[in-house]
């Protein structure tokens, strides 16, 4: 799967709000959008102008795609999965993402960010009910376990993700074990457990053209 490896604080910058893209350096004053909060690009000082509905819902799309560090291609395929299952569509479409594995380990405070999360998946460092699982993209569902095998628990980038797991509060559809590094799935992520600032709505209304 492709994947972007380019700067991401121009990202930031771009959608002109914080996407935590660099983890800890984002809760510091090195945090590339606090220091230049402009676009990038030679014209990005000049003023803002006002986006039009379509610049609106194509700027939802792309913040919502770089939030998750996710391209065109696959984001576009979850949108196409949650038309097809009942309920809101763009609920629906937050819920998928929100239940993507490397995201779990997010919101368990395992990792600090998308890419290092994708990357300590990738490299094998976590179980899904006992079984080893190495696919970012793995689809959770209620009632497993995930948990940071035991040979990998003292992993740095973890253990410092744990150490500042109280600086985001965990979704109501997690339980955590800090102490034996596992998280549990209790329910299916709803509109209320997303607390990024997304209008959903905008992201269908543009795939619906």
């Amino acid at each position: 799967m492709a994947r972007y490896i380019g700067p991401v604080c121009r990202m930031c910058r771009r959608e002109d709000t914080k996407l935590f893209l660099k983890g800890d350096r984002c809760h510091t004053d090195k945090c590339g959008y606090e220091r230049r909060q402009y676009p990038p690009g030679q014209h990005g000082q000049g003023r803002r102008r006002r986006p039009s509905d379509y610049g609106q819902q194509l700027r939802e799309k792309q913040k919502v795609k770089r939030m998750y560090g996710l391209l065109e291609k696959q984001f576009r395929g979850y949108y196409n999965k949650a038309t097809r299952m009942k309920g809101v569509s763009g609920e629906n479409l937050l819920s998928l993402l929100e239940r993507r594995l490397d995201n779990v380990a997010i919101r368990c405070g395992f990792s600090a960010s998308h890419a290092e999360a994708r990357q300590l998946v990738r490299h094998g460092h976590f179980t899904i009910n006992g079984q080893r699982v190495d696919i970012p993209s793995y689809q959770v569902r209620v009632g497993d376990v995930v948990e940071v095998r035991e040979k990998s628990r003292k992993v740095q980038k973890i253990v410092d993700a744990l150490a500042n797991v109280d600086r985001s509060p965990l979704p109501q559809w997690l339980e955590l074990d800090r102490d034996a590094f596992k998280g549990k799935i209790t329910a299916l992520p709803t509109r209320s457990d997303v607390a990024a600032d997304i209008d959903e709505q905008l992201i269908v209304e543009l795939y619906s053209k």
